[in-house]
């Protein structure tokens, strides 16, 4: 197994700030995809991600306020089926440092290549939303090739 993982510090902003970013839904329509819908608060809820090239619909499986959220994909591409992913929250200093990570993996194809790159163009988008008020969620995000 493989995984994607990425650093985002965010500043003016506090863990339990980045945590609601992350389990509220107008929190990740702002950063990851404005078609979001679902129970993002509750260990248990789906959650349903849509994207103009397609969609993911996740199981949200831990919830530590201001610490971790974890969900599991349930649906949406084979190479996403059964893999985790995984945010842990921590502050330093005036930094809140948001450790991602997209687990399980079970080979580096390409399709996991383009994944890493966009996720790491989401995680700049939630820094942009905490930092600014103002993040670029999908379909006004970075675009990188033909899988968009």
């Amino acid at each position: 197994m493989v995984d994607i993982l990425h650093k985002v510090g965010i500043r003016l902003s506090s863990p339990d700030e980045v945590y609601g970013a992350l389990t509220s839904l107008a929190g990740l329509g702002g950063w990851w995809t404005v078609d979001t819908r679902g129970r993002s608060d509750v260990v248990g809820g789906i959650i349903e991600f849509r994207f103009p090239a397609g969609g993911f619909d996740m199981s949200v499986v831990a919830l530590e306020p201001g610490r971790r959220v974890l969900w599991r994909v349930i649906e949406g591409p084979e190479e996403w089926i059964g893999t985790r992913i995984s945010f842990d929250i921590r502050q330093e200093e005036d930094w809140t440092i948001v450790l991602f990570k997209h687990l399980d993996w079970r080979e580096p194809v390409d399709f996991m290549h383009h994944c890493s790159t966009k996720w790491a163009v989401f995680l700049l988008s939630l820094k942009s939303l905490l930092e600014t008020g103002a993040g670029t969620p999908a379909p006004d995000e970075i675009k990188l090739d033909a899988w968009e």
